[in-house]
């Protein structure tokens, strides 16, 4: 392992250096103060893309980095509904706002950029089918294809139907979900009734 350089300047570089984003805990952990933060979004070799949240001036994005950036500001979240779709490449919309899912009970953060959709489950549903994925240095949890698809129908007065129906085509479709998984995590939620007929058209059209 690798000295850490002694300079703030030198240690925050080395920082930026293993990723993309940078939270400023992150920064103060390694020792570099917010003035030495300032001067280097001063003279243009950092950028703040967030609050708290900051990356060298020339990192080419991923088109995934709102992900990133909301689960770095809301880091108890996890990646839902049309963002989680999106991610998991079952649906070709561009949701406007990341779809975040946090604790029932817990406290829900400001974000002022990028902009978040908060959704409430409860703590069970919550711990369920994450998978955590690394984005541009940061881990960003993920509901899994199945429970995202679930949650959509679950969720379909706020982001509607036709976005649920959607992402159980291209599920079922491309084999990423199976009619079991559907039944296990539609059960659990309720809404294997409203699911179901839907569910059972597309796999006898060969889906």
């Amino acid at each position: 392992m690798s000295p850490q350089p002694a300079k703030q300047r030198d240690r925050a570089l080395h920082l930026f250096g293993q990723g993309g984003l940078v939270r400023m805990p992150d920064l103060r952990d390694a020792g570099v103060g917010p003035e030495t933060v300032a001067r280097l979004v001063r003279d243009g070799t950092v950028v703040r893309v967030a609050r708290g949240l900051y990356e060298l001036a020339d990192t080419i994005p991923d088109t995934r980095r709102s992900l990133a950036e909301a689960s770095a500001l809301v880091p108890k979240g996890v990646i839902c509904l049309t963002s989680a779709l999106q991610f998991h490449e079952l649906t070709l919309q561009m949701p406007s706002s990341v779809w975040i899912a946090i604790d029932r009970a817990g406290w829900k953060p400001r974000v002022d950029y990028p902009p978040v959709r908060f959704v409430r489950f409860s703590s069970h549903a919550l711990a369920g089918e994450v998978k955590r994925h690394l984005i541009e240095g940061i881990e960003v949890p993920v509901f899994e294809p199945a429970k995202s698809i679930v949650d959509c129908f679950r969720y379909r007065n706020k982001i509607g139907l036709d976005i649920a129906l959607e992402g159980l085509l291209k599920g079922l479709r491309g084999g990423r979900v199976t009619p079991d998984q559907l039944w296990e995590f539609a059960r659990t939620a309720r809404v294997w009734s409203v699911m179901r007929p839907y569910v059972e058209a597309m796999v006898a059209d060969g889906a």
